[in-house]
């Protein structure tokens, strides 16, 4: 072959063609556009049609909540700022009454502690939810459930003390009693020594502290004073934050091999599934006190707090439990291996996987607990809704509706889509999918 003809054929590259940017119609908005709302003809029209829904709520909505009416006195006041007699918004009764709607009656001078409560929890759960925090800071996670009551309801400091000082001593029954009754024996007597503490000892000793040495906070005249979002925060904050450790005791005991733990988590979560929320409503308005020692006087938010944790737990127990059953069993082979015993398996292997997995059923079994708490304006406690329908009733106001409702909605959705994006936080950071 010729030195001509294998120049003809042969190409070596002797420059680079620079780099150039992908066409705009692939990449950006119009590209993000193109792949999820024009990529076929039915995805077109359907998009097509939901913008034209959009527009024909937005060009009712955005007339009607325009009107520049927060310094209306009342509904009148209202209709004289607009010239109309419908179809605008009247924004002066959430400028006059944003107060019971977020505190209910709880006095006005002490607003400063549910307030002040807030920011704590949020500095309470930031070493929880965020690793990359100081791990000290976990001390005062574990001391914030005693600080919060102390704030919202007030009285001697000696009570959340005490409080407190009984899971110390189940602590100390469970060190001290592992080695001579085992690890179940000692976890019973631990929790019935607690129980012990609390509903007979804890009260009067509280007393005899209080006299010698008082100290405490201004104590609210009636737990009925606290209402408003408030209430929604404390009955929320606290069936969340108990309904996770019972429900993953639940869900430990229905796969128990133990025949009576198993049949008693079994008949609990089935019993309680089985009820609507709205009937343990009014067992604890009602019937709840009953059964309690005698002496002892739980007011209706306490008795409330107690019966959404229980119906709360029986639901996270069934979340938790399919997490448990979508890990292999090569996981719990893989613990007793390791010459592991049960709970150190659990903490250290079986939890951590079961819960990473139960992430969404989690976070929705939260969403659900804190919307449900305004069904206790049922049984008479003035939650958002409760207080939306007092003020409905006063003269002033009688006719306004939608827009006492928007602003409930506003606030609940502000914290269920925190928590729904915390969630999505969670999964992209511990990567269960993979």
């Amino acid at each position: 072959m010729s030195d001509t003809h294998a120049q003809t054929v042969a190409y070596v590259r002797e420059t680079m063609l620079p780099e150039r940017a992908p066409p705009a119609t692939v990449v950006g908005p119009i590209g993000w556009a193109r792949e999820n709302l024009f990529s076929s003809p039915a995805n077109t029209v359907i998009t097509l049609v939901a913008l034209a829904f959009v527009y024909l709520i937005f060009s009712i909505l955005i007339p009607w909540a325009s009107h520049n009416t927060w310094s209306a006195t009342s509904l009148a006041d209202c209709r004289e700022m607009t010239g109309k007699d419908h179809g605008a918004a009247c924004w002066g009764v959430i400028n006059e009454r944003w107060r019971q709607i977020l505190f209910g009656n709880y006095p006005e001078h002490l607003r400063w502690r549910p307030i002040l409560d807030l920011v704590l929890l949020g500095v309470a759960l930031a070493p929880i939810l965020f690793t990359n925090l100081p791990r000290k800071m976990l001390y005062f996670s574990a001391a914030y459930p005693f600080i919060m009551p102390w704030l919202i309801w007030g009285g001697t400091v000696w009570v959340p003390v005490l409080a407190a000082m009984g899971f110390v001593i189940g602590f100390l029954v469970i060190k001290f009693g592992e080695e001579v009754l085992g690890s179940l024996l000692a976890m019973v007597l631990a929790v019935v020594v607690a129980l012990v503490w609390w509903l007979f000892l804890l009260s009067p000793l509280s007393d005899v502290l209080s006299s010698i040495l008082p100290i405490g906070l201004e104590p609210i005249g009636s737990s009925r004073d606290i209402g408003g979002l408030l209430l929604a925060f404390v009955i929320g904050v606290v069936a969340i934050g108990c309904s996770l450790p019972i429900g993953i005791v639940l869900a430990l005991g229905r796969q128990s091999n133990l025949l009576i733990v198993k049949t008693l988590c079994v008949g609990f979560i089935e019993f309680i599934r089985g009820v609507p929320l709205i009937t343990l409503l009014f067992v604890a308005s009602t019937l709840l006190n009953i059964f309690m020692p005698p002496g002892t006087n739980f007011d209706i938010v306490l008795r409330v707090i107690i019966m959404v944790t229980l119906f709360s737990s029986a639901y996270m127990a069934e979340v938790i439990r399919g997490g448990l059953a979508a890990l292999p069993k090569g996981q719990y082979e893989g613990g007793d291996s390791l010459g592991l015993n049960y709970w150190q398996a659990q903490r250290l292997i079986i939890m951590p996987q079961a819960l990473k997995i139960s992430i969404p059923g989690i976070v929705s079994t939260f969403i659900g607990l804190f919307k449900d708490t305004t069904l206790v304006s049922v049984i008479g406690l003035m939650d958002p809704i409760g207080w939306a329908t007092a003020i409905r009733a006063d003269t002033a106001w009688i006719g306004v509706l939608w827009e006492l409702y928007a602003f409930i909605a506003v606030l609940f959705f502000i914290v269920c889509f925190g928590m729904s994006r915390y969630s999505m936080y969670l999964e992209r950071k511990l990567k269960t999918s993979h």
